[in-house]
Order: structure tokens, then C-alpha cells, then sequence
């Protein structure tokens, strides 16, 4: 039987298109396989090696979020984060609903100093997702900067809320504590992130500062000493410990 046109050409045209698709779902698969290695690249710190496959991803889906947003962090890691930021806001604008890219570019505008916009961002990432207890960290480390400490121990209380051996979070409201010479629960915070990480440097520096406050000179000479075991780079704690012992 001869097939007439009008059938010959709906099965060509059928033909075509699915020619098509293969070849979109070859490029995606090239887009994901460049995503994969990037994503393997920055994990191990080749940051530029990442920065080069998230590009090639990107020049062959142009839509592809993750890839934007993977792109951002390796921009940040590189210190660019004007860069970086450009990365997050294409995220959001491709998904609104994006989470990683507001916490994210919150991130990059801390380190900015461009402390309204981040806090904005990171109202937003709580509010798509208010279980992320690294959004109130961050949040309540750019309020810390901004001097409002009681407003920076609420966002690291809910962050120690959400996740309770947070060591980062029982730090960070230590140092605001000391702030407002609440140096008893200063102590006491420095001590819980101590248990959970008992190589942190920074929490015996901030033990150390509020037993100053206290006057234990010794305690606190004892703490920035165990400080600079840990990291004897530590200029802070050396300076600290030499006015403690001129104190004493």
C-alpha cells in the first residue's frame, strides 16, 4: 500500500523531533557530566578546576541552576565574590524558590560587608526553608557584626534549637555574650563547643576573654595557651594572653 504524503510526512517530521530530543538529552548528559566533575573538583580545593567545568556546563544549558549556584561557591572560594553574587541572583531568577541561592549569596554579601542585603537573604532562605539551623548562624553572625548582640544570641539560640551539638553556633553567642559581659554563660557556651569539638581554638579563646572579664587571670591565660597549642598562628590569643599576664 502506498502511503499517502500527509502520512509520510508526520512520520518524518515524528522522526526528526525525536532526533532532536536525543540530541538535547546528550547535551544535558555532557552539561551534567561537566556539573559532576566540577563537583568533584571543588570538594578536593581545585577551585579553578571546578570554576572551568562549571562554565562548560553552563555554556550548554544555560538554565541549569545547580550548575549557577555551584559556579557562585567556587567564584567565593577564589575571593571573587561580586562574581560569585551575579552566580546566585541568575539561581533565583531562573528559580525564585531557590533556597541555596539566597543563603549563598547572603554568604557572599557578609563577606562584602553588605550587611542589609545579606540579612534580607537570609531572611528569605528562612523562610523557604526554617529548618536550615546554618541560615540562623549566619544570620545572627552578620547581626553580631552589625553590633546587635542580643539580636545575634536569638538567631543562634534558634540555630542551636535546630541542631544542639552546633559547636560554631554555641561559639558565635559565646563571643556575643562576652559583649554584653554575660561572661558566666559565655562559659558555659564556650564549654559545650568545646565537647563537641575539643580542638577549637576559637571557643578557648572566648572561654579565655570572658574569665578575664571574671578576673580569673589564670584560667584565662590557661585557655588562650590551650588556644595557641592548637593553632600557634593564632595572633589573637597571643596578643590577649600578653595583656592578661601584664594584668596579673
Amino acid at each position: 500500500m502506498l502511503e499517502s504524503p500527509k502520512c509520510f510526512f508526520t512520520r518524518f517530521n515524528l522522526v526528526v523531533v525525536i532526533l532532536a530530543i536525543c540530541s538535547s538529552c546528550s547535551r544535558l548528559d555532557d552539561a551534567k557530566k561537566f556539573f559532576n566533575a566540577g563537583y568533584g573538583k571543588y570538594n578536593s580545593g581545585d577551585y579553578a578546576g571546578a570554576l572551568d567545568d562549571f562554565n562548560k556546563a553552563i555554556e550548554i544549558n544555560s538554565n541549569y541552576i545547580k550548575a549557577y549556584n555551584n559556579r557562585g561557591m567556587a567564584k567565593d572560594a577564589l575571593n571573587d565574590e561580586v562574581g560569585a553574587i551575579a552566580d546566585y541572583t541568575k539561581a533565583i531568577e531562573l528559580n525564585p524558590q531557590y533556597q541555596f541561592g539566597y543563603y549563598n549569596r547572603g554568604n557572599a554579601e557578609l563577606n562584602l560587608r553588605d550587611y542589609t542585603n545579606a540579612i534580607s537573604d537570609y531572611d528569605k532562605a528562612a523562610e523557604l526553608n526554617p529548618k536550615d539551623s546554618a541560615v540562623y548562624l549566619n544570620r545572627g553572625n552578620t547581626k553580631y557584626r552589625l553590633n546587635d548582640f542580643a539580636g545575634a544570641i536569638t538567631d543562634y539560640d534558634k540555630a542551636i534549637e535546630l541542631n544542639p551539638r552546633y559547636d560554631k553556633a554555641y561559639n558565635s553567642r559565646a563571643a556575643a555574650k562576652n559583649h554584653l559581659n554575660d561572661f558566666n554563660g559565655a562559659i558555659l557556651d564556650c564549654n559545650k563547643a568545646i565537647e563537641v569539638n575539643p580542638q577549637y581554638a576559637e571557643a578557648y579563646n572566648n572561654r579565655g576573654t570572658a574569665k578575664r572579664g571574671l578576673k580569673d587571670y589564670d584560667g584565662s591565660i590557661s585557655d588562650y595557651d590551650k588556644a595557641i597549642e592548637i593553632n600557634p598562628n593564632y595572633t589573637k590569643a597571643i596578643k590577649s594572653r600578653a595583656e592578661v599576664q601584664a594584668l596579673k
